[in-house]
């Protein structure tokens, strides 16, 4: 019924009236069904206007729970590196990426050939037969990773991927028990629900059993915190410790001592927990980094009690955060099991879960299946994003582009900002009012509506909703980041 009525297909003039009456359109729904095309988008035919159309006349067929940002909502038609363009052509910089997953540009080029080629040989198989680019990228994205971790699931998103990781934890060790990190998230399938810590995110319904809940080590707002605490070039600037840059940190010790009483008090001293689910740096919490030396000394506290370490490196992965390819490896840490999504495929479904072969093999004992995961069309894609990280030294240019964007965004002169912080390209700025509270709703949804009005596209989250989330795509180049930082600053100063 949806393509019949709604489809893209050319409808004639007569039958137009009669389609609006199926799909129910408001009016204002027909008003906004007439965009004004630039000069980049006039040669489009009257086709082309039809399906802009019949997007705005179909809107209400979704459901509610498809959720767009903007009160006036974007129409992105086309992509290319790091721009989108609207129906009318306006022409926006994408710092976004998609939800940080647009990790090489826009249409590739190279992806894009990649994707073509196979198109036109195999699309579709499943696991149940051979196929070559499975294997070639299996070996691939495995020599990403240190040499314990040598087997690999193929998946299709974070969701799935950190879900599949819970099970093989709780497989491999015969334990239920399951931490995470208060203010984390981890997805949206029932299991892993229970993993995400946000209130906004948490649903009415019953999910995630046998979940604990460590406390969140953010040396910003956190209970214990200072001025020396994060692998990033800005520190946290309204907080003093006594740290030497380099040597021990204070705050870390106390939230490992924290997270040493929880493990003390809320796991029998016989089985402790079967797994510790941790994102290397928080996402959607607002780009929290934790305290020097924490996530290798949490991973090992927990795999001294018998548990396993999981890295959630959906967001941080694929040199995102320059130093290093895995946000693990820039902390030091050794996981029994990382998950990966968004920028493994560049906005292909994509995911996976790398772990020991020990642990992937003892998952024998259970029957796992996944209909596309590792299909040939994600496979070569996966592939292709590997290949222009490294031909295009993108995780290079994510450090030094990172470095220049971090100090610009602190040296804007606003009080409005409470906090700057990240690494590499994943960045977040957390906005306040006079008080040092988190900025009201409001003024922050009037911000992040200007950003857009001015041509940049940015996220927010955190638990206030008070973080602007700057994960554009690697390609970036410093002439971008003027151009954001500019905005960036105009925004605060006119709405906060």
């Amino acid at each position: 019924m949806f393509l019949s009525k709604c489809g893209f297909m050319a409808t004639p003039p007569q039958e137009e009236t009669q389609r609006r009456k199926d799909c129910n359109v408001s009016s204002v729904h027909r008003t906004r069904c007439k965009p004004s095309l630039t000069s980049r988008l006039s040669q489009e035919t009257p086709l082309s206007i039809s399906r802009m159309q019949r997007v705005h006349a179909c809107r209400p067929l979704l459901a509610k729970g498809h959720v767009t940002y903007y009160k006036d909502q974007l129409l992105i038609v086309r992509g290319e590196k790091q721009f989108l363009f609207d129906k009318s052509g306006k022409k926006y910089l994408d710092f976004f990426g998609g939800i940080v997953t647009v990790s090489v540009g826009h249409c590739h080029p190279k992806i894009n050939a990649a994707l073509s080629e196979q198109a036109s040989k195999l699309w579709h198989t499943t696991s149940i037969y051979h196929t070559e680019p499975i294997y070639e990228y299996a070996e691939k994205l495995i020599g990403k990773f240190p040499k314990k971790l040598n087997t690999v699931f193929f998946v299709n998103s974070g969701s799935e991927a950190n879900d599949l990781a819970l099970a093989l934890a709780r497989n491999y060790t015969g334990r239920f028990d399951v931490i995470s990190m208060r203010n984390g998230y981890h997805g949206m399938t029932q299991t892993v629900l229970g993993a995400t810590n946000l209130g906004n995110w948490k649903p009415v319904f019953p999910h995630g059993f046998n979940i604990f809940k460590s406390l969140n080590a953010d040396p910003y707002r956190g209970i214990f915190g200072g001025s020396n605490c994060r692998d990033s070039p800005i520190q946290v600037k309204n907080r003093k410790c006594e740290c030497a840059p380099g040597g021990s940190c204070q705050a870390s010790d106390k939230y490992l001592e924290q997270f040493d009483e929880m493990l003390l008090h809320d796991f029998s001293h016989s089985s402790g927990p079967a797994a510790f689910l941790i994102e290397s740096i928080q996402g959607v919490g607002g780009t929290v980094q934790y305290p020097h030396g924490y996530l290798k000394k949490s991973f090992e506290a927990v795999q001294k009690r018998g548990g396993l370490a999981i890295a959630d490196e959906v967001q941080t992965g694929f040199g995102r955060l320059g130093s290093h390819f895995w946000g693990f490896e820039s902390q030091d840490a050794s996981p029994d099991i990382v998950t990966m999504a968004k920028g493994i495929g560049n906005g292909f479904p994509l995911g996976a879960v790398v772990t020991t072969k020990e642990i992937g093999d003892a998952f024998n004992r259970s029957l796992y299946f996944n209909t596309y995961g590792g299909n040939p069309l994600a496979s070569v894609v996966g592939k292709a994003v590997l290949e222009v990280i490294e031909e295009e030294k993108l995780q290079e240019n994510s450090a030094i582009v990172g470095d220049y964007f971090l100090r610009q965004l602190a040296a804007i002169d606003e009080s409005a900002i409470g906090d700057v912080r990240g690494k590499g390209l994943m960045i977040g700025v957390e906005l306040i009012d006079e008080q040092g509270k988190p900025l009201a709703a409001a003024k922050t949804a009037a911000i992040f509506e200007d950003t857009k009005n001015r041509g940049l596209l940015i996220g927010k989250g955190g638990i206030h909703g008070n973080v602007l989330r700057i994960k554009p795509p690697m390609c970036i180049t410093k002439e971008d980041v003027d151009f954001a930082v500019e905005v960036i600053a105009k925004s605060i100063k006119q709405f906060k």
